[in-house]
């Protein structure tokens, strides 16, 4: 069951050390005398509050609708694919392919990133074209790769429903529409907070939950000025939410964010996404290029390929084979066990 929680104070760390901090984690409070329909999202005391537009504020009306048109294949043209099918819990809400299938078969033209701590997101999709999870909730259906489904032929089948009659009643008093269906799916992919791995447990709450050496030297070296990983890597998401070129190519097929705001200089550049859960992603970059955190490492110890743009931070780093190992067993510790079996994101 969910719970009703606020946070009483959060604060977001600038970034990282191998020694542990002294400073005390302040509590979560539990909530009383609230409208039994409230919902607060829950996030860590050391995670920002989770904010949300004026018009939707959270209730577990609009969740459980949200959450049951997440995993419903009426939402696509063919009824083949759901937004589930791209985007899998045990995944931390990512694929496992390159490209991911919409209906008739269609592939993607990039690979599908996590949803995990969307809600932090000022910018969605690789190159930032939306800048609300309200907006994101249309892309995919009209969009002729993914669900095809014209937005009016949507609405028509949610109506055709008794059952989505009724959660739509409960959740905006009113018959199912695009403003209301955007708004229950931005409501359910808020909630998935995601900060509960064993970094988390090491770092921030100071648990029993130990580093081995190996760890200990990946996180020294992930933060270390030499390898400069938290310069697009930081804070509590391990993301600046920035647009960065890392030398992937020296002629970018897919533009990236030049497509969204046409300046030379953005050209190759896309969106630093979350480390979290990194091990449960791959393939990784915007076009599911490298398959394993192997290939990662290798593409940014190589320096990349020196694009025009290229981040002046992504540069021959010079890892030996044990320091390798060792940055790719700390970055396994972003991994939340506890979020990618939370009964709450289940049909």
């Amino acid at each position: 069951m969910i719970k009703i929680l606020i946070i009483l104070f959060v604060f977001s760390s600038i970034f990282l050390s191998c020694k542990k901090k002294d400073k005390k984690i302040e509590p979560i409070v539990d909530i009383v005398n609230v409208d039994e329909d409230t919902y607060v999202y829950q996030a860590p005391s050391y995670f920002p509050v989770v904010s949300y537009p004026n018009d939707n504020k959270p209730t577990k009306s609009k969740f459980l609708l949200g959450k049951k048109l997440f995993f419903d294949p009426i939402l696509s043209k063919d009824f083949s694919i759901s937004c589930a099918s791209c985007h899998f819990q045990n995944l931390a809400f990512a694929d496992n392919v390159k490209f991911s299938t919409g209906v008739q078969g269609r592939l993607g033209l990039r690979n599908s990133p996590t949803l995990a701590n969307i809600a932090y997101s000022s910018s969605l999709f690789w190159d930032g074209g939306v800048p609300s999870l309200e907006l994101q909730a249309l892309a995919p259906l009209d969009n002729h790769l993914e669900m095809d489904l014209p937005f009016d032929s949507m609405i028509n089948r949610l109506k055709s429903k008794s059952e989505y009659i009724e959660l739509f009643n409960k959740a905006f008093a009113k018959q199912p529409d695009i403003d209301s269906y955007t708004k229950a799916l931005a409501c359910f992919q808020r909630a998935m907070i995601s900060g509960e791995s064993k970094f988390d447990k090491y770092y921030y709450q100071h648990s029993n939950s130990q580093f081995n050496a190996s760890e200990i030297n990946g996180l020294n070296l992930f933060t270390s000025d030499r390898l400069a990983c938290t310069k697009c890597h930081s804070g509590f998401n391990f993301s600046n939410g920035q647009f960065e070129n890392n030398g992937l190519y020296l002629n970018y097929p897919d533009a990236g964010r030049y497509n969204v705001v046409a300046f030379s200089q953005n050209i190759g550049k896309f969106k630093v996404p979350t480390l979290r859960n990194i091990a449960l992603t791959s393939p990784y970059m915007h076009d599911g290029s490298l398959a394993t955190l192997e290939e990662v490492v290798e593409h940014y110890n190589s320096g990349g390929k020196s694009h025009i743009n290229q981040s002046v931070h992504v540069k021959p780093l010079n890892l030996n084979q044990q320091e390798k190992t060792d940055l790719i067993n700390f970055l396994k510790t972003l991994t939340d066990y506890e979020f990618i079996n939370n009964p709450d994101f289940r049909p």
